[in-house]
């Protein structure tokens, strides 16, 4: 690719190159990530380096491989949360692009570190419903996500008022020393989100990259997620793209609203926030596994904002309550501390804490305006995703315990009893919001196009 293309046309360079992630069907699994990062290594002895950063708490191998030696560090990490494979895709693409296209290595002056996966014991636990993915109830019936503590994007350090953490795992440890190193001038993280549109959080404000960050998602058929974003503290900067935030902003914004900020088990800070020490340009892609016609549209409702909070921060009080009482039913007969238990003994209460977090928000004056669609789905839809995941964990580490053979009546009454009330919360999260899966090599387009965008910006390559 010519250099007059790059410094005249990048934006449509990207979105063209957006939408030339090859299709597959399924996610790769730990093993088969590696060796195709091997492949393409041995492939290109010349440009490919590798080099060890750290070792999983289960004894796995992380590793970085750099191509290119520009001026503009460039830092992609995989696996920040296991439970977000989409990522394994782009990076596999964006490995395969750079060493086969020696113009688009020289148009981003850049030296390129991407790490495949940054959490590989929790990579592991989720590849069961790797080659099914576009099953929500498959995938959730096998869902694994660390809890607070245990994510590498969640271990950072942090002292700040009442909160204090600084129980940083291995994997953590090993990113937090690779950042210290490279001090990038850009790090995307590899997320992903589950049901709705595509939404991003950026470090830098820059119209020519919200642009070109809308048009990529645009050009491949994925909508914006125009409702409810992740937290009520995030600030818009344009449509569904929200300015970092860090553990401070969100301490201090749930203190403003008179709930604790602490919790019962702290985590630490982002990755993000920790990488912002060296002015570097951050940038998170999430994109969903299913999309949904109700994600970008933002016509008013008939039922009040204030109202829509009520009524699904009253429905994560219910979940939170269903899963802390199964645990404590069966907590004091429970003989494995598997990732599954802690998870589900860190999320259950966290559901609560969203509800109390909610209501209080609901009674805001600025609550007192119709709900949009968008809001409505994406609020009623979180209820969803929150009681097929944490209710899956919280099931999941009951039946360990009863197929290893150490459940006592009490543990096995209680999978029981949640086992039916997870059958209708399957049936209700089908029935209120029918997905619609999106091709694999769409949504890792999007996050493609998105790392592209960040290293165009850093690199000059957009307007400013």
């Amino acid at each position: 690719m010519s250099e007059t293309v790059w410094s005249t046309g990048a934006p449509g360079e990207i979105v063209r190159r957006a939408g030339g992630v090859p299709g597959r069907t399924t996610f790769p699994t730990l093993d088969e990530l590696a060796t195709s990062f091997e492949s393409t290594r041995a492939a290109h002895p010349d440009l490919v380096r590798r080099r060890r950063i750290g070792t999983s708490r289960l004894s796995e191998p992380i590793h970085v491989y750099t191509v290119g030696q520009g001026t503009k560090q460039n830092l992609v990490v995989g696996g920040v949360h296991p439970n977000e494979p989409i990522g394994s895709i782009t990076a596999q693409h964006l490995i395969s692009e750079l060493c086969a296209d020696r113009g688009l290595r020289e148009a981003f002056d850049a030296t390129w570190h991407i790490v495949p996966c940054i959490d590989p014991d929790g990579y592991r636990l989720n590849e069961s419903w790797f080659g099914q993915p576009t099953d929500r109830l498959y995938y959730a019936r096998r869902f694994y996500r660390p809890a607070p503590d245990e994510q590498v994007e969640w271990s950072f350090p942090v002292d700040y008022k009442r909160a204090y953490f600084d129980r940083m795992m291995p994997e953590t440890q090993a990113l937090a020393r690779l950042m210290d190193a490279v001090k990038p001038d850009v790090y995307v993280p590899l997320h992903n989100a589950e049901l709705g549109g595509v939404y991003y959080y950026v470090s830098r404000v820059s119209q020519p990259l919200f642009d070109l960050l809308h048009a990529v998602p645009q050009a491949l058929g994925l909508p914006l997620a125009l409702g409810e974003p992740e937290s009520g503290d995030l600030v818009a900067a344009a449509d569904a793209i929200y300015l970092m935030f860090d553990f401070a902003h969100t301490y201090d914004w749930l203190e403003d609203l008179g709930v604790d900020p602490v919790g019962p088990k702290p985590a630490g800070d982002s990755s993000t926030a920790y990488v912002a020490r060296y002015g570097t340009l951050s940038l998170i892609a999430e994109l969903p596994y299913w999309s949904h016609p109700a994600s970008d549209d933002t016509t008013p409702t008939t039922e009040s904002y204030a109202a829509l909070l009520k009524r699904t921060s009253e429905q994560h009080l219910e979940t939170g309550r269903v899963l802390t009482d199964a645990l404590a039913a069966a907590g004091p007969y429970l003989s494995l501390d598997t990732p599954l238990r802690r998870g589900a003994e860190a999320f259950a209460p966290g559901i609560a804490e969203s509800g109390r977090a909610g209501l209080a928000r609901a009674g805001q004056p600025g609550s007192a305006r119709p709900a949009t669609v968008a809001e409505q789905f994406s609020c009623e839809d979180v209820v969803h995703m929150f009681r097929l995941r944490f209710g899956s964990m919280t099931l999941q580490a009951l039946e360990a315990e009863c197929r290893a053979g150490l459940a006592p009546l009490e543990v096995r009454r209680a999978a029981q009893d949640l086992a039916a009330l997870y059958a209708t919360w399957e049936h209700d999260a089908v029935r209120a919001t029918p997905a619609t899966p999106i091709a694999l090599n769409k949504v890792a387009g999007v996050q493609y196009g998105a790392v592209l965008a960040a290293g165009a910006l850093a690199a000059g390559l957009l307007d400013s």
